[in-house]
Order: structure tokens, then C-alpha cells, then sequence
């Protein structure tokens, strides 16, 4: 409101993007919501569906002992990162949108059919 995030919205999105294995929640970065508004604008309106948001150190730990491709420090660790879909949009167009946008990391996983966005340097993967 004004050009200022609403403390009350984003204490409702912090409860609703934590840790869904353990209950914890973090303060999500607010620019990821930023990415995310400028991609549905990019792709089309649709809806996001959150595959992870926050993830607490232990649920971290026990996905990278579950998979290469979870970092020991993921910045979902520190409620810099999302991985989403939106629905009408091809993940991979998507994920072309991101890159476009530089707005932080981009990550493509085709093969479970989502993009994983940060708020960290630009890089995609």
C-alpha cells in the first residue's frame, strides 16, 4: 500500500509458506512475492502452486539426505527461495520468463514439473 509491503498480509503468507513438515516458519523475502506478481503478469494470470517455500535446517537435512540436488545451505532455508508452478503456463515457459526477469536464481526441473526461484545472485540451472 503506498509502496509498502503490509505487515499483517505478510505475517499471513510467512504462516502459510513454512515448513509444512515440521510447522516452523521464517519471514519470507518479500521480493520473491515481486518475482512472482511480475511472472503471473509475464505468463498470464494463473494460479501459483507452491511445491516448497521455507524449509527449517532439519527438514533441509533430511532432503539432502534424500537427493543430490538439495543444497546444504538452500536459501529456502532462509525464506529467500520458492519452488512453484503456475497453473495455464508450461513450467518451461515459466521458467524462460525468469530468466528473462534476472530477478534472482532460476532453477528448471522438468522432470518434477516445477521452477525453483530465489532471491539470491542471478543464475539459472
Amino acid at each position: 500500500e503506498r509502496g509498502a509491503y503490509l505487515r499483517d498480509a505478510l505475517a499471513s503468507i510467512n504462516a502459510l509458506l513454512r515448513d509444512f513438515r515440521t510447522g516452523d516458519a521464517a519471514e519470507i523475502d518479500p521480493r520473491l512475492f515481486d518475482t512472482l506478481h511480475a511472472l503471473n503478469l509475464a505468463c498470464g494470470a494463473g494460479t501459483f502452486e507452491v511445491i516448497s517455500a521455507y524449509r527449517s535446517p532439519r527438514t533441509n537435512e533430511m532432503l539432502r539426505g534424500r537427493s543430490h540436488g538439495v543444497a546444504k545451505n538452500s536459501l529456502h532455508t532462509q525464506g529467500r527461495a520458492i519452488d512453484v508452478r503456475l497453473t495455464g503456463c508450461e513450467t518451461r515457459t515459466l521458467r524462460d520468463a525468469a530468466i528473462a526477469l534476472a530477478a534472482g536464481g532460476v532453477g528448471y526441473y522438468a522432470a518434477s514439473d516445477f521452477v525453483h526461484l530465489d532471491t539470491g545472485r542471478f543464475r539459472a540451472w
